[in-house]
């Protein structure tokens, strides 16, 4: 009888079959994932459950009432086409920096989109990068 201690051999764990098998299954959720189309998605504007506020000293307000009459800081606008626009935020702006500028759009909820569109193209061709939209809050604060 041999009573000296056998000499144990370590485990040893094999990652790779591991491995193989959360990529296969990382392929099969990919592949089997539904996408949420887009053209579903019921969108109401200008309503907003949280509102953000900003006091910015650079930034512009450009209204747009329910009639398509233009407001810029509280001065109403000719009219409202593309140039007169163009050169109301131009004479806004100043000197100072476009990019740094921000313009907020407060658009009437009946407000036709084409006006909206016009500020948009306006404020692209003066370079002015920072543009947001304006909603009310319709939940409690």
């Amino acid at each position: 009888m041999n009573l000296s201690p056998r000499r144990r051999e370590e485990p040893e764990v094999n990652l790779t079959p591991l491995i193989d098998v959360v990529f296969l299954m990382l392929i099969f959720f990919m592949v089997s994932t539904t996408f949420v189309s887009q053209a579903r998605l019921n969108v109401t504007l200008p309503e907003s459950e949280q509102a953000s506020s900003s006091d910015d000293d650079d930034g512009l307000a450009l209204t747009i009432n329910a009639q398509g009459r233009m407001f810029l800081d509280g001065d109403a606008l000719v009219n409202s086409k593309l140039e007169t626009v163009r050169r109301a935020l131009d004479q806004a702006v100043g000197e100072r920096d476009p990019k740094a500028v921000r313009l907020v759009i407060q658009a009437d909820a009946d407000a036709r989109h084409q006006a909206v569109i016009t500020v948009l193209d306006a404020a692209g061709q003066l370079g002015l990068s920072r543009v947001g939209m304006a909603a009310s809050a319709t939940g409690e604060q």
